[in-house]
């Protein structure tokens, strides 16, 4: 059954309709953190981070108020990428973590993440049980007066983050003599990227890392990569660095200004990983991942399984199948060896790492030829069109001439009111064909 407030990736929508309200937002702080404190009796600990949108002035005090109002102790972080909160949230030994966010939408949407205690984000299971609280019709979450739990502003949240990303690299690791364009999408990372880079020794020409509410994502960041390759051709950088509005994704360019994906990276992770026995079991990709990565880490005999979009479903099944490296073409990764969720950053550091000995990022990043692959987005009113015939039927047509030369994927954005239509073949004209034939049926 369809959860009636999570979807792939935590909650989402447009600020002040639906869900994402100061009143809602009350909710959900006061049903998780019940959730949380019954699961732990001796500490009742919430730690909470957000992005650089405006609407987080309004969204953190309704959700900080549930929080309290359930006894639950809050400390608020302030902008921290969402791995960050993740890792604090473990280190820190608290209940739960909330990262209030929209990742890579517009600034006028928002929503929030949830962590439990081992830095996880959490099954349907738990999500479904969270729901049920919120839509609880009496106040038994309510504490009692003497119980409301307290507040605190922790602003080093950024130096924690920093310092636990560094930890997982010898002190030996420097990058002087690197040029590095860094877009940081005005969003979470703004502070810790550029600060961490320098700390390293690099020189970094920062974009992106001047957030105003407004600008989180705007024509910057993953979603907007020609930014960094414009850049990293100005000024002849080694390497440019793209992070979305939280920083759990990440796109780069090599030194000719090439942009590359999350699949790219996953590959050459996954070669150098199994050459010096780090990789454990093998990758996890999802639906979307290009078929030239699966025929890669055949040929390269490193087990390949995917999963449903989205870095949860990627990090359920690497916990289930005991891998410990995985990810998204769109450049969610999961390195299961340090984290326990996407990390633009921590993927940054790896990849730096593997470039120290001079390489050049064209050598290392390109590991494989991808199958030619398209994907168009359409915004729809009611995302439930796919389950009428006309769709159906078209998706079925399409698939037919389809046939043994390629791919088709027809799915619901978890995340925003479009559908996603991706197409893979050799053929470029039969992909266009196909996806003419989907998308007229949906409009």
């Amino acid at each position: 059954m369809k959860n009636k407030y999570f979807g792939t990736d935590g909650i989402r929508g447009t600020v002040n309709k639906g869900n994402i309200t100061g009143e809602k937002f009350f909710k959900f702080g006061l049903a998780s953190g019940t959730y949380f404190k019954n699961q732990k009796k001796n500490k009742q600990v919430a730690i909470i981070a957000k992005d650089t949108r405006l609407s987080g002035y309004t969204l953190e005090p309704a959700l900080v108020s549930g929080l309290v109002s359930g006894g639950m102790h809050v400390f608020t972080l302030g902008p921290l990428p969402t791995n960050g909160l993740a890792m604090l949230t473990k280190s820190m030994k608290a209940n739960m973590g909330i990262m209030i966010t929209a990742s890579h939408n517009p600034y006028y949407d928002n929503g929030l993440k949830l962590f439990g205690p081992d830095g996880m984000k959490l099954s349907d299971k738990i999500e479904k049980k969270i729901e049920k609280l919120i839509d609880a019709k009496n106040t038994k979450q309510l504490t009692n007066p003497k119980l409301l739990g307290r507040v605190k502003r922790l602003e080093d949240g950024n130096d924690k983050y920093v310092e636990i990303l560094k930890n997982n690299f010898p002190n030996s690791f420097k990058l002087k003599g690197t040029k590095i364009v860094l877009d940081c999408a005005n969003g979470a990372c703004y502070k810790a990227a550029p600060k961490l880079l320098k700390e390293l020794g690099a020189k970094v020409i920062s974009l992106g890392v001047k957030p105003d509410g407004l600008n989180i994502n705007e024509k910057c960041g993953s979603t907007y990569p020609s930014k960094i390759r414009l850049a990293v051709k100005k000024f002849k950088a080694n390497l440019g660095i793209s992070f979305d509005g939280d920083a759990d994704r990440i796109i780069m360019c090599d030194e000719n200004g090439k942009i590359v994906n999350g699949d790219q990276i996953i590959a050459m992770l996954a070669r150098r990983w199994k050459l010096k026995g780090i990789l454990k079991g093998g990758v996890v990709g999802t639906l979307m991942s290009n078929y030239g990565l699966e025929k890669f880490l055949m040929k390269e005999k490193i087990r390949f399984s995917r999963s449903k979009v989205g870095d949860r479903y990627v990090k359920e099944k690497m916990k289930k199948l005991n891998f410990n490296l995985g990810g998204e073409q769109s450049g969610h990764i999961i390195l299961g060896k340090f984290a326990t969720t996407g990390d633009g950053l921590l993927v940054a550091l790896e990849v730096l790492f593997s470039l120290r000995k001079g390489k050049k990022a064209s050598e290392l990043l390109n590991v494989f030829k991808p199958l030619p692959q398209i994907l168009e987005s359409i915004i729809v009113r009611d995302k439930h069109i796919l389950s009428k015939p006309k769709c159906k039927n078209a998706i079925k047509i399409a698939n037919k001439i389809m046939s043994n030369q390629g791919r088709i994927l027809v799915r619901k954005s978890g995340t925003e009111p479009k559908i996603r239509i991706m197409a893979e073949s050799y053929d470029k004209s039969l992909i266009l064909k196909c996806i003419k034939i989907i998308k007229s049926s949906i409009k």
